[in-house]
C-alpha cells in the first residue's frame, strides 16, 4: 500500500469507498495484493498518439491500451497530428476518441500555432471552449522560437489559466543536429544539437513569463544547464514547471556510438553529467514531472540509416519501470514521490479532473497496481502499442504493473489488458 503499512481499499463504482485494515470482502471481487504498490493512476502530460493522419504507427485505441499496460489513466495526446490539432474541431475528434475506447482519458493538448508554423496564433480560445476544454497548448516538435509570438501566446492563456508548454530549442542552432553536440558528435562526425540551443530558449521563457504573469511549462527538459535555469527561475516566484523524460533519466549519448537509430531523439540524450543532474532535480523538486514523449514511428522509419531515421522512442509501457531503476533503487525518491512525480502533479498542471487524488475514501477509482519486485527483459513484441522502436529491447529492468483501473472499472488485469 502507498505511503505507509498494508491495507485494505474498496472500490464501490467508480469511487474508493474506504481504505482500512481488515475490511469486509463479502460478495467482493478480490484482488490479492500482498508486498505490491498501490498509486493513484499514472497521468502522462506528454503523449504522441499520432492520430488523425499517422495511424501506421498509433491510434486513440492502441496508445491508450498501451498507456492502460503503464499504469495510466490519462494521457495529454500532443498536436503534432495530421492535420495539426489546431481548431476545436480536430481536439474534438481526439477527445472524442479517447472517451469511445475507455482505456484511459485523453485530454487532447492545441497547438500553439497554425500548422505548428510559428507565425500565427492558433485557435487557442475556441480550442480551450470546446468540448475538450483544451488547457495545455504546445507546438511540441517545433519551438515557438518567434518572442512575440511566445509573448501573445502567454498573454492569451492566462485570461483562463491555461499554460505553454514549450519545446525548447532554437532552430537556428540545431540545423542539420543528429545528436548531443560534445565529444561522441566530434568523434562520430554527426551534427551537433549544442545543449545551448535548449538552455537559452527556456531563459527567454521564464523571463516572457514572468513579464506576462503567466504559466510555461518546459517540455522534456535534458541538460544540467537547463536545470539551473528552472532552478534560478522558481526562486524568483517565476511560474514555471518541467518535465524529464524517463529515457533522459537513464541514458546517455555514448549509445549513439551503435548508430542504433532506435537512440535517436529530440532533444538527443545527452551525457552522463546531465543525466545525474536531471535525476537531483527530479527528487529536489526542480523538475516537477516525468512525462514519456511517448513517440510511436513505424518500422521503416527507424530501420534505416541514422540520418534518415525519425526521431523518438516509445514510452508508456516502460516509464514506471525506468523511474524505479533510475529514482527508487537509487534512493533519490520513494513510491510517494513517484506518485508525485507521475500522478498529482501532472494531473494539477495538466487540470486533469479526477486524476491524481489520494488513495483515500470518496475518491475516484484511478488506481495502479505495482509489482515493485518483478524483474525481466524488456520484449517488445508483447507491447500493446502499434509502434515497436523502444531502447530498452532486451534490457532488464525493475518493476511491472499488474492492475490499472479507471473509474473503478479494471482495465488491466493480471498485466493483461480486459
Amino acid at each position: 500500500m502507498l505511503g505507509g503499512e498494508p491495507q485494505d481499499v474498496l472500490i464501490d463504482g467508480s469511487v474508493i469507498a474506504e481504505v482500512g485494515v481488515g475490511l469486509p470482502a463479502d460478495g467482493a471481487e478480490v484482488v490479492e495484493a500482498d508486498g505490491k504498490v498501490l498509486l493513484p493512476g499514472l497521468v502522462d502530460l506528454h503523449t504522441h498518439l499520432r492520430e488523425p493522419g499517422r495511424e501506421d504507427s498509433e491510434t486513440v485505441l492502441t496508445g491508450t491500451r498501451a498507456a492502460a499496460s503503464g499504469g495510466y489513466t490519462a494521457v495529454f495526446a500532443m498536436a503534432n497530428t495530421f492535420p495539426v490539432a489546431d481548431t476545436a474541431g480536430v481536439v474534438e475528434q481526439v477527445y472524442r476518441l479517447g472517451q469511445e475506447h475507455g482505456y484511459c482519458d485523453v485530454q487532447p493538448i492545441g497547438a500553439v500555432t497554425v500548422g505548428l508554423e510559428g507565425r500565427k496564433l492558433a485557435e487557442l480560445g475556441a480550442m480551450h471552449e470546446s468540448a475538450a476544454g483544451v488547457t495545455v497548448f504546445s507546438d511540441d516538435g517545433k519551438c515557438v522560437d518567434d518572442a512575440v509570438i511566445m509573448r501573445r501566446a502567454l498573454e492569451y492563456v492566462k485570461a483562463f489559466g491555461g499554460v505553454v508548454a514549450q519545446h525548447a530549442q532554437e532552430p537556428r542552432l540545431t540545423e542539420g543536429a543528429q545528436m548531443n553536440e560534445g565529444v561522441v558528435s566530434a568523434e562520430l562526425g554527426l551534427g551537433g544539437w549544442p545543449a545551448v540551443a535548449e538552455e537559452s530558449i527556456i531563459a527567454r521563457d521564464v523571463l516572457l513569463a514572468e513579464h506576462v504573469g503567466s504559466r510555461v511549462h518546459i517540455c522534456h527538459l535534458s541538460t544540467a544547464g537547463s536545470v539551473e535555469i528552472v532552478r534560478w527561475a522558481k526562486s524568483r516566484g517565476i511560474d514555471v514547471t518541467a518535465e524529464v523524460t524517463p529515457h533522459h533519466l537513464l541514458l546517455t549519448d555514448e549509445l549513439v556510438r551503435s548508430y542504433n537509430p532506435v537512440y535517436k531523439v529530440n532533444p538527443p540524450l545527452r551525457t552522463e553529467r546531465d543525466v545525474l543532474a536531471l535525476r537531483e532535480a527530479l527528487a529536489d523538486g526542480t523538475i516537477d514531472i516525468v512525462a514519456t514523449d511517448h513517440a510511436p514511428h513505424p518500422h521503416e522509419d527507424k530501420d534505416c540509416e541514422w540520418a534518415a531515421a525519425a526521431m523518438g522512442m516509445v514510452g508508456l509501457e516502460t516509464a514506471l519501470s525506468v523511474v524505479q531503476e533510475t529514482m527508487v533503487e537509487t534512493g533519490l525518491l520513494d513510491w510517494a514521490g513517484v506518485a508525485d512525480r507521475m500522478s498529482v502533479k501532472p494531473a494539477k498542471i495538466g487540470q486533469a479532473a479526477g486524476h491524481g487524488r489520494p488513495v483515500s475514501a470518496g475518491e475516484p477509482a484511478n488506481l495502479t497496481l505495482v509489482d515493485t519486485a518483478y524483474r525481466g527483459s524488456v520484449d517488445p513484441a508483447g507491447f500493446a502499442s502499434r509502434s515497436r522502436n523502444t531502447p530498452y529491447e532486451g534490457r532488464e529492468l525493475p518493476g511491472r504493473v499488474t492492475h490499472t483501473w479507471l473509474r473503478g472499472k479494471a482495465t488491466l488485469v493480471d498485466g493483461k489488458l480486459t
